[in-house]
């Protein structure tokens, strides 16, 4: 049944492949490689003081993703990406050498863009257009099965409201020391 619906959907990402969408896509992919946008991203909030607590929960946000999802899960699961299972496929972009399941592009992505929506919606709802476009990207050039996008979709999301949960409770706690200049 899984297997009926990825290949059912990598597919039809298969069949609308063309020279001016491809181009796109690659903006989308290379962006996401490695989560460089977002932890550029964070890295530029964490150096603003109005948007420091942001950065701090995407920073860490993305550490989780790397340990849960790159470390821990792509080699325990050690799933084969669809372009190792059909390499009769013609790739336009470089075979990734690391395991399919979840996607680490999606992942990372809707993990910082999550945490740009708790705190702003407007940035936030930019930023989750942006990570829905990496995480097709991701399908469209065969790369990963819809479900490692699904399950990166949703461990991204959980990381991100457990990175908020516990930048929050910093913050908390620094006020109650009284680390923090009280405003006013």
């Amino acid at each position: 049944m899984i297997e009926w619906f990825d290949y059912g959907i990598l597919g039809g990402f298969l069949s609308i492949q063309n020279p001016v969408l491809t181009p796109i896509m690659k903006f989308f992919t290379v962006i996401g490689e490695g989560g460089a946008i977002w932890i550029l991203l964070s890295l530029i909030f964490l150096i603003n003081r109005s948007t420091r607590r942001l950065g701090a929960v995407m920073a860490l946000a993305l550490v989780f993703c790397l340990l849960v999802g790159n470390v821990a899960l792509k080699n325990l699961i050690a799933r084969p990406r669809p372009c190792w299972r059909h390499p009769e496929v013609p790739m336009l972009i470089a075979v990734p050498k690391d395991y399919s399941f979840p996607s680490g592009h999606t992942m990372s992505s809707f993990a910082a863009a999550v945490s740009m929506f708790l705190a702003n919606r407007k940035w936030g709802a930019a930023a989750l257009a942006g990570a829905a476009l990496i995480a097709v990207s991701r399908m469209y050039f065969y790369v990963h099965y819809p479900t490692d996008v699904l399950v990166g979709l949703v461990i991204g999301v959980v990381l991100a409201f457990i990175a908020r949960k516990i930048i929050d409770s910093l913050y908390t706690a620094g006020k109650a020391a009284g680390f923090q200049k009280k405003k006013g």
